[in-house]
């Protein structure tokens, strides 16, 4: 585990708590557009709204990806950190391999969908929850109840939005109803663990954090899926985002100690700025141009049209690894740590 001194040295910007709190102020502002579209627009807004996000490509490429590819510039430019993992990064994409491969074979596409959106929705929530945790200081069994309640229902919102069209009236309700018990059950356990919180910003930290399921939940019940996604879906990337802009200004601010930010320091470009502005030009690259060029590449050189090998192939590999090393990058005892350290 990393002391705090040494945290100290290496980390003179702080992460703020107030400032990840901040940003669930999304949840009020996507509760008062739903709330003024139909009483007061009647609908109208609800008309144009794609049933996902991910249906806009502006959406693609400000959220999703660029966090998970920011994810991986952070790792795969810094040459300490692809030494102390690169084992596990190994096994990892040869497990991803193995898995695709057999799966696609013996499993259906429904399946397959199911069990990666899993991981996703744990993601997410783990993350939040993770960061929550030290604020809450709730006991381990409240915590994982909170969490694994939380992982449940939001799976079963995002089921119900996602497999909508594959699904007969019958198992939407079912669905629903699943995510309406789930829900209720985070509600009481959410007062329960309130009572272990001693003091008033845990409260309402932990209180944010199930609320990312309650509005979706209620979102999602009206219909209104894309702000049901786009809430939790904000609020993770903004998060993912501060702890990499704080780690990489601690680290390469006026040092840098990678190409990346050496380039950066020719051009005069702020270290808080790079590994956003990189990650989401790459991004835009690779979400609008990136299947083109493959297309038309494989086609010139092999007579064969390969589709979707960056938005389904590449990215999709990204997304899996990034799921798999942000559970462990983070930890106290991950070299990451000596670059990150928090305001009391």
């Amino acid at each position: 585990m990393t002391d705090s001194t040494t945290a100290e040295n290496h980390a003179p910007l702080a992460v703020s708590f107030k400032l990840l709190l901040a940003l669930y102020s999304i949840i009020p502002l996507c509760l008062i557009v739903q709330w003024v579209d139909s009483f007061a627009l009647q609908g109208a807004l609800l008309a144009y709204l794609p049933s996902s996000p991910s249906h806009f490509i502006l959406f693609q490429v400000i959220f999703g990806t660029p966090h998970i590819l920011a994810s991986a510039i952070l790792l795969s430019s810094n040459k300490e950190y692809m030494s102390f993992y690169q084992k596990k990064i190994l096994w990892m994409t040869v497990a991803i391999m193995l898995f695709f491969a057999v799966g696609s074979q013996v499993l259906s596409y429904l399946v397959l969908y199911v069990l990666v959106t899993s991981w996703t929705v744990y993601h997410v929530l783990k993350q939040q929850h993770g960061v929550g945790r030290g604020i809450y200081k709730i006991p381990t069994w409240a915590f994982y109840s909170l969490l694994w309640l939380s992982i449940l229902a939001g799976l079963a919102v995002y089921m119900g939005i996602f497999l909508k069209d594959t699904l007969d009236v019958q198992q939407t309700e079912w669905v629903k109803q699943a995510a309406g018990g789930l829900v209720l059950c985070l509600l009481f356990t959410t007062f329960w663990c309130q009572t272990y919180i001693t003091t008033r910003f845990g409260k309402i930290f932990m209180w944010a954090n199930s609320s990312l399921i309650f509005a979706s939940f209620y979102l999602y019940v009206q219909e209104y899926y894309f702000l049901a996604i786009l809430i939790p879906r904000l609020v993770h990337d903004a998060t993912a985002y501060v702890f990499y802009v704080a780690h990489d200004v601690n680290k390469h601010q006026g040092h840098p100690q990678n190409f990346i930010y050496r380039c950066a320091a020719k051009v005069k470009l702020n270290v808080f700025v790079v590994l956003p502005l990189l990650s989401f030009a790459l991004t835009y690259l690779l979400q609008v141009y990136g299947d083109q060029w493959v297309a038309a590449i494989s086609e010139f050189f092999f007579g064969m049209e390969i589709r979707q090998a960056i938005t389904v192939g590449l990215i999709g590999y990204f997304s899996l690894m990034h799921y798999y090393t942000e559970a462990f990058t983070w930890k106290f005892g991950s070299p990451y740590r000596k670059y990150i350290r928090f305001k009391p």
